[in-house]
């Protein structure tokens, strides 16, 4: 088998190619060498500069990546894509014949996760700090030929380690998932999770969160991000070291606990929802006929919100759905104005009160079903979930609208008060992304 370790430099953020440098190796000893510079047809930022030395003037007459791509191609070709974190360097080549329009498939291996198993013990397998390590010298240390070159001796550490023919076999096969799995997470780690609903959470070498999720099957949605390609994907799996996780029992619960954990912690790989400052609600009247109206403003020129939503499209879509729910005229929904009777594109199910075919009364009546269903969530509601395990059950308890929190107990316990079933709750905080989620299963529930 022919192996080509390989190192890259980048210009950071935008990961295009710098430099480059591939040793061939045949299991043995090194057979070739191919290294260059890359011109990556944009500015190198100072601090990638001050980390490896390559400027601008330094790659201003080297070839362009399109240049020394079909070299690259050849060179690899029939070989085992080698590399210290080889994600990284395998995903930004592969990004660079992608711009080109060519495909770059390659076998993979990593050596920190060879290392890991074959070199167990460490506490750092950072090439630089694993090398220090095992006194492995680095001849300028964060440029491509220097690090591919400790690589090379690295790897060949490797190979002479007992059972490494076997481990090397198992890390090629198809069905391995360790050239999948983040560089720096032990496989075990990710062995340990379940496929089970709840949250995870993704922790950097500092043991600290930078990514929350949540999942039905925790173990299958988790790597999902791994075979992600995408640059958030690719940069937050770079970091990850650890992983951790919470059963939730429920796929509710789980979004529950996520919404908490992000506004908790913050990590920087989720995006938190910016609220709008101008928030929105729904209201009724009366008009001169006694029919009543079902409308949208904004908060603060609404006297007395049936619902507060945070956008214009949430009150219009909530309108709809009570309006052909309860078969309600769109004209008097305020989701169509000045006309003379409704020709909604949508709902078709209003009786005629617009066209004086139905009495206002018998119109109202359903008008406040719609109204008092929009009020469902202002009730004390305690919504059943499955338990985390067999013989627990799980709650979520509402009071007068407000989520107090959820809560799991054992199906052997004789709950016969809210009261009592206060005991195993798990207070929590309420929030308006709080109210959408509870808002939406109540909404499946009545």
């Amino acid at each position: 088998m022919i192996y080509t370790i390989i190192d890259v430099e980048t210009t950071g953020k935008s990961n295009k190619l710098t430099e480059i440098s591939i040793f061939k190796h045949d299991g043995t000893q090194v057979i070739d060498e191919f290294t260059s510079l890359i011109n990556p047809e944009q500015w190198i930022p100072d601090y990638i500069t001050a980390l490896t030395g390559i400027d601008n003037g330094m790659v201003a007459d080297a070839p362009m990546f399109s240049e020394i791509a079909q070299r690259i191609l050849d060179f690899t070709a029939d070989c085992v894509f080698v590399a210290h974190n080889v994600n990284f360097d395998y995903n930004a080549i592969r990004n660079e014949f992608k711009a080109i329009g060519v495909d770059f498939n390659r076998k993979k291996l990593c050596t920190i996760r060879l290392a890991r198993k074959l070199m167990p013990g460490h506490r750092s397998y950072s090439l630089g700090k694993l090398c220090n390590a095992l006194h492995i010298h680095i001849t300028d240390r964060h440029r491509a030929r220097g690090d591919a070159e400790a690589t090379v001796i690295l790897f060949q550490l490797l190979l002479a380690q007992e059972h490494a023919e076997t481990v090397f076999e198992d890390f090629l096969k198809k069905s391995s998932k360790e050239a999948t799995l983040p560089s720096h997470l032990p496989t075990s780690v990710f062995n340990n999770l379940p496929n089970a609903p709840g949250i995870y959470y993704f922790k950097n070498k500092k043991g600290k969160i930078i990514y929350v999720g949540k999942a039905k099957a925790i173990k299958k949605r988790v790597l999902s991000h791994f075979y992600s390609k995408t640059k958030k994907s690719l940069a937050m799996c770079r970091e990850t070291a650890d992983i951790d996780f919470v059963l939730s029992g429920s796929e509710l619960i789980a979004l529950l606990m996520e919404d908490a954990a992000i506004k908790q912690h913050y990590p920087e790989y989720n995006q938190v929802a910016k609220r709008s400052k101008k928030r929105y609600a729904i209201f009724s009247y009366s008009d001169r006929k006694g029919i009543v109206h079902i409308a949208y403003n904004t908060l603060k020129a609404t006297p007395n919100p049936i619902l507060i939503l945070d956008s214009i499209t949430e009150c219009r879509q909530e309108i709809e759905r009570i309006c052909s729910k309860f078969e309600l005229c769109p004209k008097y929904c305020h989701l169509q104005e000045a006309v003379t009777s409704c020709n909604h594109f949508k709902i078709h199910t209003c009786k005629g009160v617009c066209k004086d075919d139905e009495n206002p009364e018998t119109y109202n009546q359903r008008v406040l079903q719609a109204l008092e269903s929009l009020q469902q969530h202002k009730k004390d509601v305690i919504l059943k979930q499955k338990g985390r395990y067999d013989y627990e059950d799980a709650f979520i308890m509402i009071a007068q609208g407000t989520y107090l929190g959820y809560g799991f107990i054992d199906k052997t316990e004789q709950i016969n008060t809210t009261e009592e079933l206060e005991t195993f709750l798990i207070r929590q905080q309420d929030n308006s992304d709080i109210q959408k989620i509870i808002r939406k299963e109540l909404i499946c529930n009545y």
